[in-house]
């Protein structure tokens, strides 16, 4: 994905995901759809308002999810909402940082409804306090889960210099989705290109010797 190119849509069991980079930070924006409903929830309004409404068109937005409060994640979030009617939702311990009000908190175990489909949020702690991951069981097939910037390919998210939140995130990240997901679960993360948790699983012994 570049920034200015064309989306990239995946149809999954009972879920269409449609996949843009906007912004000068080369943000990850997903719409992900009921394909039975047609209901939509749209992960992370990054930036590029103009873009992300030209994504949602006519049929509308149910909801948009801010994975976490840095200010590239929700850099069109109040145009999106004022021009969609969506209603918001984040972790409350994000909200402070995120200039929309939140509708509806999400906290870990939680399910966000789409539809007829049902997505598990997972509470991550280190890249920020609230940081949001949701996992997607496709029926019959492989999980699939939306990061945000707490693991990419080749690591976890940036943790500040902190040893405590870099030990804190990794741990997360192992216990909420490594150790309860499949190697071949999809990563879709903030920023880049996505993975699986197979490609990735052989590095957390190296990830937790380099501290980052």
């Amino acid at each position: 994905m570049t920034v200015g190119g064309p989306p990239a849509r995946r149809e999954l069991r009972g879920l269409r995901v449609t996949k843009v980079a906007v912004g000068a930070y080369d943000n990850n924006a997903y719409l992900l759809e009921c394909t039975a409903t047609g209901e939509r929830l749209l992960i992370d309004a990054a930036a590029e308002p103009d873009t992300l409404l030209d994504l949602i068109g006519p049929a509308g937005l149910g909801r948009v999810l801010t994975t976490h409060f840095h200010f590239d994640h929700w850099g069109a979030l109040a145009e999106v909402v004022e021009r969609t009617g969506a209603t918001t939702l984040a972790h409350p311990a994000d909200t402070v940082g995120i200039p929309v009000p939140t509708d509806t908190p999400v906290r870990g175990g939680d399910e966000v409804r789409v539809g007829e489909v049902l997505l598990r949020a997972v509470h991550l702690v280190g890249h920020t306090l609230g940081s949001l991951a949701l996992v997607y069981g496709e029926p019959g097939g492989a999980h699939h889960v939306w990061t945000g910037d707490a693991l990419f390919p080749g690591g976890v998210g940036k943790t500040h210099g902190e040893p405590a939140l870099f030990t804190a995130l990794l741990d997360g990240v192992e216990a909420g989705l490594f150790d309860v997901l499949g190697d071949d679960t999809w990563v879709y993360p903030g920023h880049g290109r996505d993975t699986t948790l197979g490609t990735e699983r052989p590095h957390l012994p190296e990830w937790r010797e380099r501290g980052w």
